[in-house]
């Protein structure tokens, strides 16, 4: 509806599907940039991206972003996911920064911001073979030499963006207690004793394992404090989860336009399948729950650029779990409407399928959402 965007925020949403339309509107376009659908991300465009000032939609001036809030951030997310962009790394670029933004030194922030700006891409890797959903559990180490040298060994997995960052945020493990031991440190890529590699997924290059085996960073590598890490991670949640609750808004929008423009034309019985009551309800219901969930996202990013200091942990639950639910719902309910061509390659309803499945699992599953959002109520 976008009866709450600004003058600018209904320009800039404009400017940046004339930019998806143009650059990467037709699948011969999207293949030439992704090796035929195999990676996420494309730095020749990513880079166009960033010469237009995009990438620093929500970084302050100082560092070369233009001084927006979390809620440009959102709206950039959904129109580039919209779009099918090929810029994967800027989901985890845009959650990274906000924490070096936040809890970084001085110099770190001129340099990685700085960076982002110009088109670096940045990862966070918290997970762990054996700490996944419970991020306290992990193993990943960070020990002080006399000299003030962090030496660091241990395994990282499905950690988004690895192989194509310029440097990784790494949650490693520095002191005894479960959640009060944990601290973040800024890891340059090509550091000596850091090993990725890519895991296969149904979308191709997107994850991958670090192995980290008696990597040495600076003292100043530390991003914050010292076993501040989790609490320095809950206060990133509210950013992290409206992020990929913006992406993923923005591919059930794509999927659904997708949808509803073939049961338009597509005959059978001598009419539209379209204009049969079982899917226009279909087509009714989810075009409805769209524009709620569009509505919740943006009203949740308005009230984190209102109070920044404020953390929302049942709203940012919510629009999580809503977008990324209501995003595989309309994949799936999408291909059923298209039959056997929803189905096939040709159309990219099977691709938006694969790409909403996962996000119900990465960055919180729809079970801890869920748990999150009904301790809020005191269960």
């Amino acid at each position: 509806m976008g009866s709450r965007l600004t003058e600018e925020q209904t320009a800039f949403a404009a400017a940046v599907r004339d930019f998806t339309k143009r650059e990467c509107g037709t699948r011969e376009q999207r293949d030439a940039l992704t090796d035929g659908g195999r990676e996420a991300h494309s730095p020749e465009l990513y880079r166009r991206l960033a010469d237009l000032g995009w990438l620093g939609v929500c970084l302050p001036e100082e560092y070369g972003g233009s001084g927006g809030g979390t809620a440009d951030a959102c709206l950039f997310l959904e129109e580039t996911s919209y779009g099918m962009v090929p810029c994967g790394g800027f989901v985890t670029t845009v959650i990274t920064a906000k924490a070096y933004e936040r809890f970084g030194s001085e110099r770190q922030r001129r340099e990685v911001l700085s960076g982002v700006a110009r088109g670096d891409v940045l990862a966070v890797a918290m997970s762990e073979p054996g700490a996944g959903s419970d991020v306290g559990a992990l193993r990943c180490r960070a020990r002080q030499e006399r000299d003030g040298t962090w030496v660091i060994d241990g395994q990282k997995t499905w950690i988004s963006n690895a192989h194509c960052a310029e440097s990784i945020l790494l949650v490693a493990r520095t002191g005894q207690d479960k959640h009060g031991g944990l601290t973040m440190f800024h890891l340059p890529a090509g550091t000596p004793g850091v090993e990725i590699r890519g895991i296969e997924t149904m979308l191709g290059r997107e994850v991958n394992d670090v192995h980290l085996t008696d990597v040495r960073l600076p003292a100043d590598s530390v991003v914050g404090d010292v076993d501040g890490g989790w609490k320095q991670l809950m206060a990133g949640l509210n950013h992290e989860r409206l992020f990929l609750a913006a992406n993923m808004l923005g591919l059930a929008r794509r999927a659904f336009d997708d949808a509803v423009a073939y049961v338009r034309e597509r005959e059978q019985f001598g009419r539209p399948v379209g204009s049969f009551q079982a899917l226009r309800h279909r087509v009714a219901d989810l075009a409805t729950e769209i524009e709620c969930t569009r509505l919740l996202v943006r009203e949740v990013a308005l009230d984190c650029d209102a109070y920044p200091e404020k953390l929302f942990p049942r709203e940012a639950s919510m629009a999580k779990l809503k977008a990324t639910e209501l995003a595989k719902r309309v994949t799936l309910e999408g291909m059923q409407m298209m039959g056997g061509y929803g189905y096939t390659t040709e159309f990219d309803m099977e691709r938006h399928l694969r790409a909403a499945v996962v996000s119900t699992v990465y960055g919180g599953t729809s079970e801890i959402q869920r748990d999150v959002i009904g301790k809020t109520f005191g269960l």
